[in-house]
């Protein structure tokens, strides 16, 4: 465990040094792109929930369960207890 922290704490030094020997006008491409991806990405989830609630009834159903085996006719022969089962070695 020690030797993957020790990866992960070198891996993540040479990108920090990767990302300061950059120059600051690409710094600051990346971050603004970075920001612009996320508040695209933030419109559009916020715009598909708006839509989904406006078009959606706002009647809530509330009806009975039914059992899905009293539906059934008959109950299949695979539907049996795993433990009496008895395996031989």
């Amino acid at each position: 465990m020690k030797r993957l922290s020790t990866k992960i704490s070198k891996w993540f030094d040479l990108l920090d040094e990767q990302w300061r020997d950059l120059p600051i006008k690409k710094q600051r491409h990346y971050t603004l792109g970075l920001l612009a991806v996320y508040v695209l990405l933030s419109i559009i989830v916020i715009a598909k929930v708006c839509y989904d609630v406006g078009r959606s009834d706002s009647k809530l159903t509330i009806e009975h369960i039914e059992n899905p085996l009293i539906k059934q006719k008959k109950i299949p022969v695979s539907i049996q207890d795993s433990i009496s089962k008895i395996l031989k070695k």
